[in-house]
Parts: C-alpha cells; structure tokens; sequence
C-alpha cells in the first residue's frame, strides 16, 4: 500500500463521467443564446418552417415526411425549444455574474471616490481656516498706511507747521 504524496499532484482518475469545461460550455450558451435573440434566428427558422410545411403540402404523397398534422415538426420545435431555455437561462445567469462583479466594483470605486472627496473638503475648510489668519495685502496696506499717519502726526517737524 503506497501512501500518497503530498508534495506531488493526484493521478487523474477515470471516471464514467464525461468531463466539460463549464467556461467554455457557459461561452457557447452565451453565443446560441445571443444567436437565438436576432432576427436573423426569426428569418431561418420562419423559413425553415415554411419550406417544411410547403413541401409537406404540395409535393406528391409519395415525397410527404411529414404529412398534415405536421407531428414531426411539432416535435423538432418542441426539441429546440426544451434546449433553448436552459441555454437561455444559463447565459442569464451568467450576465448576472458578470453585473454583479462589475456591481461591487463600480461600488468600491464609488466609495473610495467618497472618501477622496470628503477628504479633499476637510482639506479646502482647512486651507480657508488657515487663509482667514493670514494677512492679506489690503489689510496690510491700511496698516502701514495708519502707522504712517501716525507717525506723520507724532513728527516734530509736522507740529511746527
């Protein structure tokens, strides 16, 4: 009895499964069901049926496949319809995966843009905080120009006159 290995890979077991890709599944299901929702599906398939049923009405009994109740028919169509909802709903769900990620993407980018911006304002309301204690040039000239009055009114040389 040989004890497995932890620092090396299983062998690939056989099974009766069959074994898919459920990306590459999931990708063809998007593409059927993107084809399915064209008009290009509506034209093929509304020739299809009317070649079928053309030819099952007017070419001779003998050539007739599918004679008038069209039963066979019915059942194709039945077929294709019973394979295109699933594919349909797989690649909804898929959509719906993809909506969701970009969803909480689009949220973290949201907030973080939030946070930016919240912090950009403390720092706007900061500087303004910061400017009303600065000395501005108008306050700066009115004062040197009533130091200079004073002075001008304190000047020996001014009393005289």
């Amino acid at each position: 009895m040989a004890t497995e290995r932890l620092d090396q890979p299983r062998d690939l077991r056989r099974t009766l499964r069959p074994h898919y890709d459920p990306e590459a599944f999931g990708r063809l299901s998007e593409q059927i069901a993107r084809f399915l929702g064209t008009a290009r599906f509506l034209v093929y398939m509304t020739g299809f049926i009317v070649v079928w049923v053309v030819w099952n009405a007017l070419v001779p009994e003998s050539l007739h496949f599918d004679p008038y109740p069209f039963i066979f028919l019915t059942l194709i169509l039945s077929l294709q319809a019973s394979y295109a909802a699933p594919l349909i709903l797989l690649a909804q769900n898929r959509q719906d995966d993809r909506d969701r990620v970009q969803y909480e993407q689009d949220r973290l980018i949201t907030d973080r843009n939030q946070a930016e911006t919240e912090y950009l304002t403390r720092e706007i309301a900061e500087l303004r905080i910061a400017l009303s204690e600065v000395v501005t040039r108008d306050y700066l000239r009115a004062e040197l120009q009533r130091l200079l009055d004073d002075m001008e009114e304190r000047s020996p040389g001014r009393r005289g006159r």
